[in-house]
């Protein structure tokens, strides 16, 4: 359970010293750290924020620190040149680097984010039309996700680094948001798993039309869990449906179409609608996706923690900060986190990569209703996610 940080106690920079959990009361961009509250862990860090002219705008949560801090040290004479002068150059120095370095991270970190949410948005309109027509023009819808399709196996195929990228709620409704999501965690998969690009054109095209059946099934019956047995036996034929519907088309390769077949069942059989031992690589990751990211729903992280940290997942990180992950990292436990920041708008708040930060890493899941209402509010963990790749050639 997430404890507050307690009271914030104003401290002199020369009290400083390793193991206090300080708060910059300044702006993000007016410092070189990745957060404005954070552990103090080396004696350069020290000397960082000393080196900031805060006096007045330096505090320490007590209930965080590890240490005391140091007694007001009095005004000291300026050391003699040019030991001085040198010491302060290379603080200086440091402080730039560390400075730009932020920066520069940050800038690559919005301009991935903004390709992403534009390639979004152009998938999006391409798949709604698409999975909204193929009931009465499969050939034209057909068409149209082999072409998404294709181009994104392209992309990913002969793309050096893939990033995942968390997008929010889109403020929409329509079948494009689930069809997209796992479009892209199985595109993600897909390349870690080693799939040339003509298998991943494959799982794009099932990923994309998997769950195309349901407009076929009373959508009151998707709404519940406790569903009676001939509504259950309804609601597994979508599978049925949305097989057809993709055969129909014409564009969809055998192996795509056992693909969809099969994206409820599983490697131990425990699966449906056949409960087949599934071992179809492609129907595999499909599986295994589309699963996640139902688990990744609002509606399903607010009945039951997850042993994983998928994007919407408040977290509390080894510094004592809260922080919301926002995509898996390329560690399964370092994921990438934006940081509760309450001072700044959360579209301004920082991005932390946790597997480049040796230091920080995640405590412990927090459940949402632990949280006060101001930092639920700037949180919003329960908005639907969605999210999107971008590519680096």
């Amino acid at each position: 359970m997430w404890k507050n940080p307690g009271i914030a106690v104003a401290i002199d920079p020369s009290q400083l010293t390793v193991g206090l959990y300080v708060w910059l009361d300044m702006r993000w961009d007016e410092h070189p750290f990745i957060a404005n509250r954070f552990m103090v862990r080396t004696a350069k860090d020290v000397a960082v924020i000393q080196s900031l002219g805060i006096e007045g705008q330096l505090y320490h949560h007590p209930d965080r620190s590890t240490a005391q801090p140091l007694p007001l040290a009095p005004v000291a004479a300026p050391p003699s040149e040019p030991e001085h002068a040198d010491g302060q150059a290379a603080l200086a120095a440091e402080v730039r680097q560390r400075d730009q370095a932020k920066k520069e991270k940050r800038q690559r970190q919005r301009d991935a984010a903004a390709r992403a949410d534009r390639a979004w948005e152009d998938a999006a309109r391409q798949t709604r039309e698409a999975l909204l027509t193929l009931t009465r023009s499969p050939k034209a819808a057909g068409r149209i996700l082999a072409d998404l399709s294709g181009e994104t196996a392209a992309r990913i195929a002969q793309s050096k680094e893939v990033l995942l990228h968390l997008l929010g709620d889109k403020k929409d409704q329509g079948p494009q948001f689930h069809a997209l999501n796992v479009l892209t965690l199985c595109m993600l998969v897909g390349k870690k798993a080693g799939l040339a690009e003509r298998e991943l054109a494959d799982l794009a095209m099932a990923a994309l039309a998997h769950d195309v059946g349901k407009s076929k099934v009373p959508p009151q019956l998707f709404k519940t869990i406790r569903r009676k047995r001939h509504e259950e036996d309804f609601v597994r034929q979508h599978v049925m449906y949305s097989t057809q519907l993709a055969s129909d088309s014409g564009a969809f390769s055998k192996e795509a179409l056992a693909c969809i077949a099969s994206h409820h069942e599983a490697a131990d059989g425990s699966g449906w609608p056949r409960g087949q031992r599934e071992t179809q690589r492609l129907a595999l990751i499909l599986a295994l996706v589309n699963r996640y990211d139902n688990l990744c729903s609002p509606e399903a992280r607010d009945v039951e923690p997850l042993g994983v940290y998928p994007p919407g997942t408040v977290v509390q990180l080894t510094d004592g900060a809260l922080a919301l992950v926002v995509a898996p990292g390329p560690e399964a436990l370092r994921p990438q986190v934006l940081v509760y920041t309450p001072e700044i708008p959360k579209d301004e708040a920082p991005l932390v990569e946790l597997h480049t930060e040796p230091d920080i890493r995640v405590a412990e899941a927090i459940r949402p209703s632990t949280l006060p209402a101001e930092v639920l509010d700037w949180l919003n963990p329960q908005q639907r996610l969605s999210y999107f790749y971008s590519v680096e050639d």
